[in-house]
């Protein structure tokens, strides 16, 4: 069985993109997701509400974000191979430089300092 190739290139942001030099709060398209962010300039997120991830919640969030206690720290008992440990949440003082491309699932991002491009998919 072969992979639809319109399918994959949905999810790595083909359905466009949106530029940020500001503070101001970055939401998808109803239905999609932030699936990249690149910095363009040394970066920070605001530390509540700067990377909401897709399943953000207090038990099993896999994408990095701005909400505690961060993707992939808690250890589930048993170990489904579900959810890893020792990951933290990013704050305003994680900065990502120029140049990087983070990827992940989000449904809002909100920069508090730098510049960035960050692209959608579904």
């Amino acid at each position: 069985m072969g992979i639809n190739s319109t399918e994959v290139a949905y999810n790595f942001g083909q359905l466009g993109s949106a530029f940020n030099d500001s503070t101001a709060v970055m939401t998808p398209p109803t239905g999609k997701v932030f699936v990249a962010i690149t910095m363009l300039a040394d970066t920070t997120f605001d530390s509540s509400t700067g990377l909401v991830a897709d399943n953000d919640s207090a038990a099993g969030l896999e994408y990095i974000g701005t909400s505690s206690p961060g993707a992939h720290n808690a250890v589930e008992d048993p170990d489904l191979g579900e959810s890893g440990a020792g990951g933290l949440f990013i704050d305003v003082n994680n900065t990502f430089p120029e140049g990087v491309t983070i990827y992940g699932r989000w449904t809002s991002i909100n920069p508090a300092s730098g510049m960035i491009i960050a692209y959608i998919g579904n």
